[in-house]
């Protein structure tokens, strides 16, 4: 009778939108994570963020840097959890090797753009992106106002 009483947990964790509007996105990578009981409940709970943190390479694996996961009030007394501390992002070899290689050699940067449940495990999506310059940005901005503005068009058009 418990396990009918517990309610699923949302797909999506947490989204960076930002990283879609400072960086053009090339490819994009999932990843799972290395995580502690306490992250993992505070992640069922929705208490992540993930708008200023980035993805780094060192010693052929690869880390994820500024995450926060705000503990829960129930984590034990006599352990003192770090929000922000830097977990292992669990990739195949031949993912690490492309990644390594871009960002190395041709300038990549490597940002996180989602955290999300898949088959009841925390995954993170990994965008390999280049910085937008500020016209860029720009241009975005206007062919999103655009579509916005389209599909105000077609909408009074269709009624």
């Amino acid at each position: 009778m418990a396990a009918k009483d517990k309610k699923p947990a949302p797909a999506k964790i947490a989204v960076n939108k930002k990283a879609r509007f400072d960086y053009s996105i090339e490819d994009t990578f999932q990843a799972g994570l290395v995580l502690e009981g306490w992250e993992v409940k505070s992640l069922r709970e929705g208490r992540a963020q993930i708008t200023e943190s980035y993805v780094h390479v060192r010693n052929g694996e690869a880390w994820l840097l500024g995450a926060q996961i705000t503990p829960l009030g129930t984590v034990s007394t006599h352990f003192r959890p770090d929000p922000t501390r830097t977990r292992k992002l669990l990739l195949n070899r031949h993912e690490l090797d492309r990644l390594i290689g871009a960002v190395e050699r041709k300038g990549y940067t490597l940002v996180p753009l989602n955290l999300h449940w898949s088959k009841g495990r925390a995954k993170l999506d990994i965008g390999l992106a280049k910085g937008k310059k500020s016209h860029d940005k720009r241009a975005t901005e206007k062919d999103r106002d655009w579509q916005r503005q389209k599909g105000r068009l077609m909408k009074s058009l269709n009624q």
